[in-house]
């Protein structure tokens, strides 16, 4: 089982095919973990709705899939000042281990904010970005999110790792979820990245379809792919594999 040693724990990873990289982050909110590409995170029994990059790109690239802190099989101290910025520094530091300078990143859900807080804060490391299903913080939603949090994606993240406090992850909670827009970067930042995007918008709660759409008006380089759902998960999977070969250095 790879594992890469951090301060305070170990991040479990795994890679799949070969080629150009794509550092991947699973859907599944705090609870973020490599099965969430194969199965439902709401039901694990069911395959997921979404395609799976470890298998469906696999045959182009080198996929990069981890579990996040505190989620799967991976393990961290929680201390007071994480936040996005906490997760981002694991990210940068896979690819350290992976000696990887370079690579695409892929997000569904929380992945897509992960994906946007490493265009950020690393923008010469990422080629291009695909964000499936962006979440986000609007009216709608915020009560909803709180009890997602209480719910179920807080108590997850104790059964991974029972030594965390609750009230800890509260807060861990609120620095990452109250934040307006995608939650990890402001609208400023989006404007301003030249990074290319690939957006494939949500349609529910959890994913605002709002949110994806500001997104595409944003970003300087972005395309947006309205209908994919009601495509399948080949269509989806072959116009990110598509997008993704034509951005490869």
């Amino acid at each position: 089982m790879p594992l890469m040693q951090i301060d305070g724990g170990e991040i479990h990873y795994e890679e799949f095919g070969a080629g150009y990289p794509v550092l991947s982050f699973a859907p599944g909110s705090l609870n973020s973990r490599i099965e969430f590409w194969h199965a439902s995170p709401r039901n694990p029994d069911k395959p997921a709705p979404w395609f799976d990059p470890t298998v469906d790109l696999a045959p182009h690239f080198r996929v990069i899939a981890a579990d996040q802190r505190n989620a799967g099989r991976s393990r961290a101290r929680l201390s007071a000042g994480d936040d996005w910025h906490t997760y981002a520094g694991d990210h940068v530091a896979l690819l350290d281990h992976l000696a990887i300078e370079r690579c695409h990143v892929l997000g569904a859900c929380i992945g897509a904010s992960f994906c946007l807080k490493l265009c950020e804060l690393a923008p010469d490391r990422i080629a291009s970005a695909v964000l499936l299903q962006p979440i986000g913080r609007v009216p709608e939603n915020i009560a909803y999110t709180q009890r997602e949090l209480e719910n179920t994606w807080l108590p997850g993240m104790r059964k991974t790792n029972p030594d965390l406090d609750l009230a800890a992850l509260r807060d861990l909670g609120s620095r990452m979820f109250d934040q307006e827009f995608v939650h990890s970067v402001t609208r400023e930042f989006v404007a301003s990245c030249a990074i290319p995007m690939l957006i494939m918008p949500g349609s529910d709660m959890a994913h605002p379809t709002a949110v994806a759409e500001e997104l595409m008006r944003l970003a300087p380089r972005a395309e947006y792919l309205k209908h994919w759902k009601s495509e399948g998960r080949a269509y989806a999977a072959a116009c990110a594999r598509d997008f993704l070969l034509r951005n490869t250095p």
